[in-house]
C-alpha cells in the first residue's frame, strides 16, 4: 500500500475507488461464511466424538470472528460510496434490519414456544431450570426483542444464545453507516482507530480471552468489522486487478500452495488460541484469509466455488440462527429416551474441561453418529428458514426501502 493512499491523497477518495468492484461477488467468500457457521454449530454440540472432543473444534468459537471481518468488508464494499445522503442511511438501516431481524424472531419465536410448552407439560421439565428462568426469562426476552443482547445490557448469555453477535452487528452497520455519512472519504481513519483500541480492550478487560458476547460482544464485533471495513477501503482495486489477471488460470499452483497454506495456519491458529489471550489476534488472521481467498486464484477457491459450498453459504446466517435450537431439541429427545430406555448413549460427559450433558456416553461412535444426525438436521432446517423466512422478509423489506 502506498504512502499515498495511506494519507488519502489520491486525486479520488477511497469510497469512489470501491465503487469499482460493489457489484462483484465474492463466491469463495460465501462458501467459508457456511463453513464457519457448521464450525460454530460443531463447537456447540456435546459429544464424546474426537471430534467434538478436538482442540480444533475446542477453539471454533473464533470462527464467528471471521464473520464480523467478512460483514465489514462486505458491507463497505457495497455501501462506502452510498451513504451521504438521509435517505441513503434510512434504506441502509431498513435492508440490515429486514437481512437479521425475520430470522431472529422467528427462532426466539420457537424457543418461547417450547418453554410454554414445558409450563404446560411439567415431564418436559428434566433436571433443567424452571421453565422461563435463567437465560429463558421474560427481561431477556425483552432485550432479545430489542436487539439488545450483545450491548451489554445482560450479565447472561440469553434465549437463542448465538444471536448475542447480531445484535453487536446490527448496531455496528448503524455505527458505520454515521461515520461514512459524517466523515465521507475519511471514515477509515475512524476504522484504523476502532481496529487499534479494540484488541487493547479486550486484552485489559475480557476474563475470557477472545470468548466475550453479551459483555464486551459490540467491542469484538466492532474490532473485526473495522478490518473487514478497512481491507474493502484499500484493497478492492487491487483485488479486481488480480481476479482479472487469475482468471485465465495465471498462477494457479502458487495460489493453491497459499491457500493450503493459509487453512493450515488457520486450524493451528484456532487449535492453540482459543483458550488464551492469542485469540484476540482472530480478526486480523481472518482479514489475511479474506485477502487471500477474495482472489479466487487457487484449486481450493475452486472447490469452494461449487454449487454445495455455494448452496452452504447461502444458508450460513439460518445455520447459525437455527443451530441452538435443534440441538437443544436433540438433547431434549436423548435424555428423554435414557430416562424411559436406559440404552446408555446419552448422559453427562467431560468436554474442554466442563461437566456437561449429551450423546456417545457409552461409544465415540454413537458420539459421531449424533453428531453427523445433528448437522444433516440443522441443515435441513436451515434450507426451509432460508427459503420461507429468510429470503421473502429480505425481499419484502428491499421493496420497502425503495419506497424510501
Amino acid at each position: 500500500m502506498t504512502q499515498a493512499a495511506l494519507l488519502n491523497l489520491a486525486p479520488a477518495p477511497a469510497a469512489a475507488r470501491i465503487r469499482t468492484m460493489a457489484s462483484e461477488r465474492f463466491l469463495v467468500l460465501d462458501s467459508w461464511r457456511g463453513i464457519c457457521a457448521l464450525l460454530v454449530a460443531l463447537f456447540h454440540f456435546p459429544t464424546t466424538s474426537m471430534i467434538s472432543q478436538s482442540a480444533f473444534i475446542g477453539g471454533s468459537y473464533l470462527f464467528v470472528d471471521f464473520f464480523f471481518v467478512l460483514s465489514g468488508f462486505v458491507i463497505a464494499s457495497s455501501y462506502a460510496s452510498r451513504l451521504s445522503e438521509p435517505d441513503e442511511l434510512a434504506r441502509f438501516a431498513l435492508v440490515r434490519f429486514g437481512r437479521i431481524y425475520p430470522l431472529h424472531l422467528l427462532m426466539l419465536a420457537g424457543f418461547v414456544g417450547f418453554e410454554t410448552l414445558r409450563l404446560a407439560l411439567p415431564g418436559l421439565h428434566g433436571t433443567g431450570a424452571a421453565p422461563f428462568t435463567g437465560g429463558f426469562d421474560v427481561k431477556s426476552l425483552v432485550a432479545n426483542l430489542l436487539l439488545l443482547q450483545g450491548m451489554g445490557v445482560e450479565d447472561h448469555l440469553s434465549w437463542n444464545a448465538p444471536s448475542w453477535s447480531i445484535s453487536a452487528e446490527f448496531f455496528t452497520y448503524l455505527l458505520f453507516a454515521g461515520v461514512v455519512f459524517a466523515t465521507g472519504r475519511r471514515a477509515w481513519i475512524w476504522f484504523v482507530a476502532a481496529a487499534v483500541t479494540a484488541p487493547l480492550f479486550l486484552l485489559a478487560f475480557s476474563t475470557r480471552h477472545m470468548d466475550v458476547s453479551f459483555d464486551f460482544g459490540f467491542i469484538r464485533c466492532l474490532y473485526g468489522f473495522s478490518l473487514g471495513a478497512l481491507l474493502a477501503w484499500f484493497q478492492h482495486d487491487s483485488i479486481a486487478e488480480a481476479r482479472q489477471t487469475l482468471a485465465g488460470g495465471a498462477g494457479r499452483i502458487a495460489w493453491t500452495l497459499a491457500e493450503l497454506a493459509m487453512i493450515a495456519a488457520i486450524g493451528i491458529f484456532v487449535s492453540v488460541a482459543g483458550t488464551n489471550d492469542a485469540g484476540i489476534a482472530a480478526p486480523f488472521v481472518f482479514a489475511l484469509a479474506l485477502y487471500l481467498f477474495a482472489h479466487e486464484g487457487g484449486l481450493i477457491s475452486t472447490l469452494l466455488s461449487s454449487r454445495p459450498m455455494l448452496l452452504l453459504g447461502s444458508l450460513s446466517y439460518s445455520i447459525y440462527m437455527v443451530h441452538i435450537f435443534v440441538q437443544a431439541r436433540m438433547i431434549n429427545v436423548g435424555g428423554l429416551t435414557e430416562r424411559k430406555l436406559g440404552l446408555g448413549i446419552f448422559g453427562d460427559l467431560s468436554l474442554r474441561g466442563n461437566q456437561v450433558t449429551g450423546f456417545g456416553v457409552g461409544s465415540p461412535w454413537i458420539g459421531l453418529a449424533a453428531l453427523i444426525a445433528m448437522l444433516i438436521a440443522v441443515i435441513v432446517t436451515s434450507w426451509l428458514t432460508w427459503r420461507f423466512v429468510e429470503m421473502p422478509a429480505l425481499a419484502w423489506f428491499r421493496r420497502l426501502a425503495k419506497r424510501i
